[in-house]
């Protein structure tokens, strides 16, 4: 009876251990996900602003041959 309560404390602890390994590489995961994302973010932002002024240039071209 005694061997088989330390059996079920062991398998217990193991799972534990599984389970908090398991929520630490998701944890990890996450961060580095939202740390991409807002790496994107920036970068979508300064293709916008590069794209704009592009808009720009072409209006005022059009602009002076349309004229």
């Amino acid at each position: 009876m005694v061997a088989s309560l330390e059996m079920t404390a062991v398998a217990w602890s193991a799972i534990g251990l599984l389970a908090a390994a398991l929520f630490g590489s998701l944890y990890y995961l996450g961060s580095r996900i939202d740390g991409l994302g807002s790496r994107l973010d920036s970068r979508i932002d300064h293709l916008e602003t590069r794209i704009d002024a592009l808009a720009s240039r072409i209006d005022v071209h059009l602009e002076r041959h349309a004229g």
